[in-house]
């Protein structure tokens, strides 16, 4: 088998967290040391030094998803922003005894938001969980059907961790406010690889996290809609940081890496997007050369460019990975990898345990080469004849 590229196993898992970029870190670092000013501090010069780095970080947040400084909202990552989002809207709706008692959501959202919408019932209120076929797409007129109901929020990512397919946001969330309800959507895996606007595609909530656009660890953002105001009840108690609805002292370094992480997704997007596409376009064809019968999971055209899902004719995902210990690759979520159950997306889209045991997810990012993508293609090859039972 070739070697790899470096003495570093090849990351090709770049949808379950991505490396830190150089220029990130090097932005974050004197804000450890020399700069440890509380940004809550405001009495004094190293306090509202850390102010400003907050308030420049949530600015480049803003800027890449088009919405105002003033709608982002820091907190420890998607998984939070989803909970705050959510569970929220369910409070508020709950004190102010709305009408509207549904809320819905799509088969293949990320387990966090899955569990938020079961959890809404706590409130009040009815879970509606939307089906997908086997392109992973949610359909416009069964959520419109779904709406027919009193909705209080419709939740729907817009990019699946798993088989990166990209959901027609704009015309679900335009659904959804004909209806009078709210659209969130769970967007980590969609901020620096595609064009999201949560102005203009109507967005009123909208989950992110640092470490998918290749910035820190423990650090996100919700975006909150002002106009019209989006109601929010908070569901943490402190000292009232971030309108209320996250409390505590913010990650001054952690803020201001995401926020150079946000800025240098928003330039290099387009051509980093073409140069990744290109990768995968490459893996694909080369895969399905060395192993007839690969498959592709989900829409070959609505995915970022990324992400491959694949399918193989034989071999389980676990021998496969057995077998090529130079490359880093999942068989699903991060977030589910430990589980025996076959991922909930996989079958969502219609395939069986036995196809999910053979399903491996590639994810290529802003550090892969074509080499990568070569020794990639020769180690699952290589992998999956080993693989084989012996021809007798």
């Amino acid at each position: 088998m070739n070697a790899s590229p470096t003495e570093r196993p090849v990351y090709l898992d770049n949808q379950a967290t991505t490396r830190c970029d150089p220029r990130v870190l090097e932005t974050m670092l004197p804000w450890f040391s020399e700069e440890y000013g509380n940004p809550h501090s405001l009495d004094h010069a190293m306090g509202l030094r850390a102010e400003a780095a907050i308030e420049k970080a949530r600015g480049q947040v803003a800027a890449m998803i088009g919405a105002e400084p003033r709608e982002i909202v820091f907190t420890s990552g998607a998984t939070e922003s989803s909970n705050i989002a959510i569970k929220g809207v369910a409070r508020f709706a709950r004190r102010m005894n709305t009408p509207r008692r549904r809320i819905i959501s799509s088969a293949i959202e990320h387990k966090c938001v899955l569990q938020c919408v079961a959890d809404a019932a706590e409130f009040g209120l009815e879970p509606v969980i939307l089906p997908v076929g086997r392109d992973g797409l949610v359909q416009p007129n069964e959520l419109a059907e779904a709406l027919r109901e009193p909705t209080l929020l419709v939740s729907i990512m817009a990019v699946n961790n798993e088989i990166g397919v990209i959901q027609d946001v704009r015309r679900l969330a335009a659904l959804s406010r004909a209806a009078g309800a709210l659209f969130h959507t769970d967007a980590p895996q969609a901020i620096g690889k595609i064009g999201l606007d949560a102005e203009a595609a109507g967005i009123d909530l909208l989950s992110l996290s640092g470490h998918k656009i290749y910035g820190p660890k423990g650090v996100g953002a919700l975006y909150v809609r002002r106009r019209p105001r989006v109601r929010l009840d908070p569901i943490f108690s402190g000292g009232g940081q971030e309108r209320g609805l996250r409390p505590g002292t913010l990650p001054t370094p952690l803020a201001v890496g995401l926020g150079e992480a946000a800025r240098i997704a928003a330039a290099e997007m387009q051509t980093e997007a073409t140069r990744i596409g290109g990768l995968a376009a490459r893996l694909l064809e080369k895969l399905r050369r060395e192993i007839p019968g690969v498959r592709l999971n989900g829409s070959a055209e609505a995915r970022i460019p990324g992400n491959l899902s694949v399918t193989f004719p034989e071999a389980s995902a676990a021998s496969l990975m057995a077998r090529a210990p130079g490359l880093c690759v999942s068989v699903g979520s991060a977030c589910t990898s430990a589980e025996v159950e076959p991922s909930h997306v996989l079958t969502a889209i219609g395939l069986t345990r036995e196809e999910a045991a053979r399903t491996l997810r590639v994810g290529i990012g802003r550090f892969n080469s074509a080499a990568d993508i070569d020794y990639a293609a020769a180690c699952l090859g290589a992998a999956h004849a080993a693989s084989l039972p012996a021809q007798v």
